[in-house]
């Protein structure tokens, strides 16, 4: 089991390419602090978990690999260009414009094809195994989970006295790394889109199980199966997962937009559309962090998004 020592470790090591994002006292119906991850290099936490694991393996000649809706493959992309490493991304159709064109300005070889994350990743696996490139996992892989975990020990640095946060998940490589490092110190809420809900339906079935995926957040939330590294952690350390509605990540996309002038994919938005949509409610006197994890839009979508009422 990943511990608070393991994601020590891995902050140390990215350190020198990792930004130390702030956070934001957000007032309102439902008062909360946002860790803008957002404002990562990259634009998400993905970042964190490319350079912790290519900073702690040997990379062959042949590169890396990996298969993503888009977030995870933008931060491969960096890190290997900054490390002086090739690298070949593998994307669905579903990837968004801004995200496909963010690997190809990082100089990655990339290939686009199927209709999900699942066919891009099986892809990816064909390509390893042809060329030897080191496998990069989007989230199901320990120094993934590690190097996603330094969230939260950067957040508690910088904050005292939550009680509990609302985290996104994908395929949970974040959630597992932020519920590892905090333990039972800190409450931690799982947020998915009720048309891809992995991680909600593992929890009920007792293990990993693929599922429909249908959502507008489909491109960042869009796993077919939870992760069974993350299931593990998230089985004993995650509090519980709340479901909610595009309508609502559409909704709190707005209203980051309007009260902080924050810029958010949907998948960013969703951790925080549990809390403006009612899904999670906080006790009286509960102090409640939301981690604003993505922001890789382009202006035309987000425009679009900011005009419907």
């Amino acid at each position: 089991m990943i511990d608070a020592g393991d994601i020590d470790a891995a902050a140390e090591r990215i350190a020198p390419y990792v930004r130390r994002t702030p956070l934001l006292a957000l007032r309102g119906p439902v008062p909360c602090e946002l860790k803008l991850e957002q404002l990562q290099v990259t634009g998400s936490f993905k970042a964190r978990g490319a350079f912790n694991t290519l900073l702690s393996q040997k990379v062959p000649a042949s590169g890396v690999a990996a298969a993503s809706g888009g977030n995870h493959g933008i931060a491969v992309a960096h890190a290997a260009r900054e490390l002086g490493h090739k690298a070949a991304i593998f994307v669905p159709e579903i990837a968004s414009p801004a995200k496909i064109a963010a690997i190809r300005a990082a100089k990655a070889e990339i290939h686009i094809g199927g209709a999900r994350y699942a066919d891009a990743l099986a892809a990816c696996e064909a390509y390893q195994a042809e060329t030897g490139a080191m496998s990069i996992h989007a989230y199901d892989a320990e120094p993934t989970i590690t190097g996603q975990g330094t969230v939260a020990r950067e957040w508690e640095q910088q904050s005292a006295g939550l009680d509990t946060v609302l985290v996104a998940v994908g395929g949970g490589g974040l959630i597992a790394g932020i519920a590892a490092y905090f333990g039972k110190r800190i409450r931690v809420v799982g947020v998915e889109p009720e048309g891809s809900r992995c991680l909600y339906n593992a929890l009920e079935a007792g293990g990993p199980v693929d599922v429909k995926v249908d959502s507008i957040a489909a491109d960042s939330l869009g796993a077919r199966s939870a992760g069974a590294l993350n299931f593990t952690i998230a089985r004993l350390r995650v509090a519980e997962v709340k479901l909610v509605t595009d309508a609502a990540i559409r909704a709190a996309q707005r209203t980051l937009w309007r009260e902080a002038r924050l810029v958010t994919e949907p998948g960013g938005a969703a951790a925080y559309a549990a809390l403006s949509s009612g899904a999670y409610r906080p006790a009286p006197g509960e102090r409640v962090g939301v981690l604003v994890c993505g922001a890789n839009t382009d202006p035309i979508t987000f425009g679009a998004v900011l005009d419907t009422n």
